[in-house]
C-alpha cells in the first residue's frame, strides 16, 4: 500500500474541510490562507506520484477522497457567491446600499 501518497490525499480532504468550516463561519481570509495549504499539497502529491502506483484499494479510496474534496470545494463555492459579488461592487467603485 502506497500510504504516502494516500496521506497527501487526506491531508488534501483536511485543508479542504477547514476551508469549509471556515468559509460557514465567514472567516474567508483563511479560507484563502487554507487555499494556499492546498496549492501546495497538491504540488508535493505531484512530485511525490511520479513514478508511483496506487494499488485497487488505493484508486478506491482516492476516488471517494477526491468526490468529498469536490463536494466541499462546490459548497465553498456556492458559499463565496455573494462574498465575491460584494468584492465585485467594491472593485467597481459601487458601494453596497443598506437598507
Amino acid at each position: 500500500m502506497n500510504s504516502s501518497l494516500i496521506s497527501y490525499y487526506e491531508a488534501i480532504e483536511k485543508a479542504s474541510a477547514d476551508m469549509l468550516d471556515a468559509a460557514r463561519a465567514g472567516n474567508w481570509d483563511h479560507v484563502i490562507k487554507l487555499e494556499g495549504a492546498c496549492v501546495l499539497l497538491i504540488s508535493q502529491l505531484k512530485n511525490a506520484a511520479r513514478g508511483a502506483a496506487l494499488s485497487s484499494d488505493e484508486h478506491q479510496l482516492k476516488s471517494r477522497i477526491m468526490k468529498r474534496v469536490l463536494v466541499n470545494d462546490a459548497e465553498i463555492r456556492h458559499l463565496a457567491e455573494p462574498w465575491l459579488d460584494d468584492l465585485d461592487q467594491i472593485l467597481a467603485g459601487r458601494n453596497k446600499t443598506l437598507h
